[in-house]
């Protein structure tokens, strides 16, 4: 696909304007005063119309192409979230058995000066 990009197509990054927009407004909408801040309520909703129009009907097909691409596999992909997970485990191990001793460290009071 030439129109991809980070593997994605034009049309999540359509839906994610959507809901950025939809957010912004929302939050505008929300620093008003008490009548308009229902007008969250119609964004909300005609924003998830349109996304659910864009994701129910498909600007094209999804076809199969007439020739077998070849696929790259990553043989250890298993191996490589495993050893994330060891080292999130023990990253956050240490964080918390050091952060008792940021806490604890005594704070001393200073002399005052003698005139």
């Amino acid at each position: 696909m030439s129109s991809t990009v980070l593997e994605v197509g034009t049309g999540v990054f359509v839906v994610a304007l959507i809901w950025i927009a939809a957010l912004v407004f929302g939050m505008v909408l929300l620093r008003a005063s008490e009548s308009a801040k229902l007008g969250v309520i119609p964004v909300f909703l005609l924003a998830l119309i349109i996304t659910l129009a864009l994701v129910c009907f498909p600007r094209s097909r999804e076809t199969t192409p007439p020739f077998k691409e070849v696929q790259i596999v990553d043989n250890l992909f298993i191996v490589r979230y495993v050893l994330l997970a060891v080292v999130s485990v023990v990253f956050l191990m240490m964080f918390f058995m050091l952060l008792p001793f940021h806490f604890l460290e005594p704070v001393y009071a200073k002399a005052l000066g003698t005139h």
